[in-house]
């Protein structure tokens, strides 16, 4: 969002984007108490699990997650970018991710390698580095093995990470089959995340315009009529809500109110019987 657009209804940042600061997500309980249960897993390491139809805000409840472990000063996240990539290209990454120079050839070598540098961070800090995974319905199932095999040692006794899969109904799916059972088993903290509710999409509306600066900038019936149409998808909800804003903007209009939304999201009228709203 241009400079001009944000001086004329006083924001700080667009709202309705995907990179708003981090600290100024809205944070409903549930992930909250997800966040703090991570946080102590951190400490012991172990596998979480964050799962839920797209849209539903799996992403920012791992957004919210990375920025508390960063608070804690001790805790080293990486975060992986291609979960679809194979063994090779997953070693690269992760190699990289914690600064181990690795030999993807070598898995025996590149396994011991990275077990050394996550072990000699645990006894000088006494947490589990920490690796997030978002959209892991996508990874190979070589790959999730490896991972699985990769994270602990000493016959399964001490686990050197602490490590955070999010993704939709697929990766619980595949979690659930035979051969996923003994990574599935091993799950220690869950989120699943519903569709959510209108009162729900209205406190998130409500918090993303006071965060950014225009708590007035959308009417109390724009965003109960945001809420209801999004159907629970807090993604729906938002690309709205930044269509109204760049309509508004257009028509230098001061405030997203319902005639705008009429025009813009008002469904066409009927071409047999002429209803409909028109304007």
């Amino acid at each position: 969002m241009n400079r001009k657009l944000l001086a004329l209804y006083g924001l700080k940042w667009n709202p309705f984007a995907p990179d708003v600061p981090a600290d100024a997500l809205h944070i409903p309980p549930r992930i909250d108490s997800f966040c703090r249960r991570v946080v102590q897993l951190s400490a012991g390491g172990g596998f979480a699990l964050v799962t839920g139809a797209p849209g539903t805000g799996k992403s920012a409840a791992l957004r919210i997650l990375a920025e508390r472990l960063a608070a804690q000063g001790e805790i080293k996240v990486g975060v992986i970018s291609r979960p679809q990539a194979g063994i090779a290209d997953f070693y690269r990454e992760i190699g990289d991710l914690f600064e181990v120079e690795l030999h993807p050839h070598n898995r025996w070598g590149g396994a011991k390698v990275l077990r050394q540098r996550w072990q000699a961070h645990i006894d000088r800090s006494l947490t589990r580095p920490v690796l997030i995974i978002d959209e892991a319905q996508e990874m190979q199932s070589a790959v999730l093995a490896e991972l699985r095999l990769l994270a602990s040692t000493r016959l399964d006794s001490q686990i050197l990470l602490t490590i955070v899969l999010a993704g939709d109904a697929r990766l619980a799916d595949r979690l659930r089959s035979d051969d996923f059972l003994p990574l599935d088993s091993r799950i220690r903290v869950r989120l699943p995340i519903e569709r959510a509710d209108p009162e729900a999409l209205r406190d998130c509306l409500r918090h993303a315009l006071r965060q950014a600066g225009a708590p007035t900038l959308i009417t109390p019936e724009v965003i109960a009529a945001l809420a209801d149409h999004a159907q629970g998808n807090i993604r729906s909800m938002m690309i709205m809500a930044d269509n109204l804003l760049a309509a508004a903007a257009e028509q230098d209009a001061k405030q997203i109110d319902d005639g705008l939304f009429f025009a813009l999201y008002a469904p066409a009228a009927n071409p047999k019987t002429g209803a409909g709203k028109q304007r």
